[in-house]
């Protein structure tokens, strides 16, 4: 079938778009990127802000699924400019959202554990939502955009903080971990030890979504991806320390809550309750693969 994604320039875009492309399905695949376009000659520059031409890629095209991975995802910069976050998180969806009642396709829509306040895990699909931050409240407005048109044309995907095969480890706040702990010019650095988070790999996500893709049955409207092992930052930049042999005396770990005027506040724990998405009985189910293992693998490739 016919895949679009948006956002494949991105660290889950670019691992969504590459597993579609590789499945033995024969999946046809296209990507769009915008910012980092011109690095990606594989993919198709599109403004997604600009309604009429991704309209008129949609009406040309004619995909079965559009993947929408696009998303302004860094709390802080959501935070700084709140109306560029609201265009790409809220408005660009609730438009795909229309011309997926339009011409029929099926909308994937990637959210984040962040809709919820973290004070009540694990956290099921139909959880109370109550965002904290200006982050989560548009991706949860995109969210209530895509019931007020017709989720039965849409599916949402929450998912938690992401690690993978990125361009530049400052594209994940998870592999942006690895510059703190290389870092032994003396410098120091004082390290969440509050949140508890839960990283999932992209290739894991996109790999997940290539078999859901081949699901005989109708999709949940609402559906959670999420791994299982839970970390503070400082404790991700102690297995970082063990897996490359240097040292984290530089790394002050910080249990108390981000506070102050500039601090984007975070939910402490959103543990997403995957135990739906298993009863899917999907082949594979969700093939998780292991945080430290999957580290310990690729840093040894020299990565």
């Amino acid at each position: 079938m016919r895949v679009l994604v948006t956002g494949a320039s991105g660290v889950l875009g670019s691992a969504i778009y590459s597993a579609f492309k590789s499945s033995s399905a024969g999946h046809e695949v296209l990507g769009t990127a915008y910012s980092r376009a011109q690095h990606h000659p594989e993919l198709k520059a599109l403004n997604l802000l600009d309604e009429g031409a991704l309209e008129e890629l949609i009406n040309t095209w004619h995909p079965r699924w559009v993947i929408h991975c696009a998303a302004e995802r860094r709390p802080d910069v959501a935070e700084r400019d709140p109306e560029g976050a609201k265009k790409l998180n809220v408005s660009v969806t609730a438009h795909l959202g229309q011309l997926a009642w339009r011409y029929s396709f099926k909308l994937i829509y990637i959210s984040t554990d962040y809709v919820f306040d973290g004070t009540t895990p694990p956290y099921s699909p139909s959880a109370k939502t109550n965002p904290l931050q200006l982050y989560g409240q548009t991706k949860r407005a995109g969210e209530v955009a895509l019931e007020q048109i017709d989720l039965s044309q849409s599916v949402i995907l929450r998912v938690p903080v992401l690690y993978g095969p990125a361009p530049q480890n400052s594209d994940s706040a998870i592999n942006v971990l690895l510059d703190v702990v290389q870092d032994q010019s003396g410098k120091t650095y004082k390290m969440d030890h509050y949140a508890t988070r839960y990283p999932t790999n992209v290739v894991d996500i996109a790999h997940f979504l290539v078999r859901l893709s081949g699901l005989a049955r109708p999709l949940p409207h609402i559906i959670h991806y999420s791994g299982a092992e839970p970390f503070t930052k400082y404790e991700i930049c102690l297995i970082f320390s063990r897996i490359l042999g240097v040292s984290h005396a530089h790394i002050i770990p910080d249990a108390d809550p981000p506070t102050g005027p500039g601090a984007t506040t975070r939910p402490r724990d959103c543990n997403l309750d995957c135990t739906e998405t298993e009863a899917l009985q999907i082949e594979g189910g969700l093939g998780l693969t292991g945080f430290e293992e999957w580290w310990s693998e690729w840093l040894t490739r020299g990565n």
